[in-house]
């Protein structure tokens, strides 16, 4: 369903991209493989296509929330909007963080996102993992049928959490919401819902085709407290421009290595929740660089502007001072993250970090031993037999350069390249 899922939406991200008279229709599988013509033009009401009418959805109704604890990893257990006992009756626990994860087009509360996230979480400790099935609206050859859907799937998922409060004294700032391609924008329109006081939504390559940056019921930087994207495949099936507090280029945000072709870009869309799942959990973080601008770093440069920042992860980057535009490289299979290398390092330092006049005098080998020795905690430290900028001596650990400072007379361990 998930690749299926990607193959539809390559299809009409494709024929989005056309002039609108050459792409008003177009056929496209569905996930039993029979072939749908699909309107895909926004400015042709879909009732022009009477064999996919635009889908009646009644959120507080029609979707299925699936709450699994580490009391039932894969049993789920059924919560109601309207039905107080399914939640009190439930193991939802309010002194538990929890996590809600939300599909996107043609996918339902099974795909692997959520399940994967799932378990990821419940390996980590007690969470509350709720899954939402808005596969009422979004199971549909119809694409605007399914992008017009997201704000009442969104209102949903914020009823449920409304009820959830009122009924346990669940903390809103307890609550983590996920969302992947037009579930990004759902998990968006849930944090709208609160006026942006949900802790934390993270959109994984929010939906492109048909959104923009300032659209009412796309996914924003004022839905939670802390916001943050992770764009793999930008200008294609995914967004282009920056929707969050805080976003993440992957490889630049276009293509993924080890994608291959993809002409569709299906594969790289895909790689934004395989890289959240990873960080969960992952000993090696995706450290990524702060860089200067949006439209630089879609051309796969980055000039350092500002402190590093882990993508992903949990807890997420709430409260850490994480955003603006942030590039990293990935592996080309799992696993993704990339340990602190010399050779990624020489490249960053190949950006505007290495014209820095006060460190001139060293090579680009230097640079990279000395920086990796630094995030290495001192497990890979090289020694310099350079002339240290900072103090003018030789043949020291950059760790033990010490200075004087201008205030005072005493010798300070300052850390940082010598």
């Amino acid at each position: 369903m998930f690749v299926r899922h990607l193959i539809l939406l390559g299809i009409v991200a494709a024929a989005y991209s056309l002039p609108l008279d050459q792409a008003n229709w177009q056929l496209v599988p569905n996930a039993d493989g029979y072939l749908h013509l699909v309107n895909i033009n926004p400015y042709n009401l879909p009732e022009a296509n009477p064999s996919d009418p635009e889908v009646l959805f009644n959120p507080e109704t029609d979707i299925e929330f699936r709450l699994f604890t580490r009391s039932n990893p894969t049993q789920a257990q059924i919560l109601q909007i309207n039905n107080p006992a399914s939640i009190t009756g439930s193991n939802f626990n309010p002194a538990h963080p929890t996590r809600f994860t939300i599909h996107g087009w043609n996918g339902n509360g099974n795909d692997g996102m959520n399940s994967r996230t799932r378990d990821e979480l419940l390996a980590l400790g007690d969470f509350n993992m709720i899954t939402v099935d808005w596969s009422v609206a979004a199971v549909t050859p119809n694409y605007i049928s399914a992008r017009n859907a997201v704000g009442p799937a969104g209102f949903g998922v914020g009823r449920l959490i409304d009820r959830l409060i009122e009924l346990t004294g669940a903390n809103v700032n307890n609550i983590y919401v996920i969302g992947f391609s037009l579930g990004a924008h759902v998990a968006g329109n849930a944090g709208k819902h609160f006026n942006g006081r949900i802790n934390t939504i993270i959109a994984l390559d929010p939906a492109g085709p048909l959104f923009s940056a300032g659209q009412s019921d796309a996914v924003s930087p004022q839905d939670g407290l802390y916001v943050e994207t992770i764009m793999t495949n930008a200008g294609l099936l995914g967004a282009n421009e920056p929707l969050g507090q805080s976003n993440f280029y992957p490889n630049g945000g276009r293509n993924q290595p080890g994608c291959g072709v993809d002409i569709g870009g299906g594969c790289a869309h895909g790689r934004a929740p395989a890289f959240y799942i990873e960080s969960l959990r992952s000993s090696v973080p995706f450290r990524s660089t702060r860089c200067a601008s949006h439209d630089e770093v879609l051309g796969g440069v980055c000039t350092p502007s500002g402190p590093d920042a882990n993508m992903g992860g949990q807890p997420s980057n709430f409260g850490r001072g994480v955003q603006g535009i942030y590039f990293l490289t990935t592996n080309d299979a799992s696993p993704f993250a990339r340990e602190l290398t010399l050779e990624t390092v020489k490249q960053r330092l190949l950006g505007e970090e290495s014209k820095r006049a006060d460190r001139a005098d060293f090579s680009i080998e230097e640079k990279s031993a000395a920086f990796v020795g630094e995030a290495g905690g001192g497990k890979k430290q090289q020694r310099f037999n350079g002339k240290c900028h900072r103090c003018g001596k030789t043949g020291h650990m950059q760790r033990n350069c010490r200075v004087k400072k201008p205030e005072s007379n005493a010798n300070t361990v300052v850390g940082g390249m010598c």
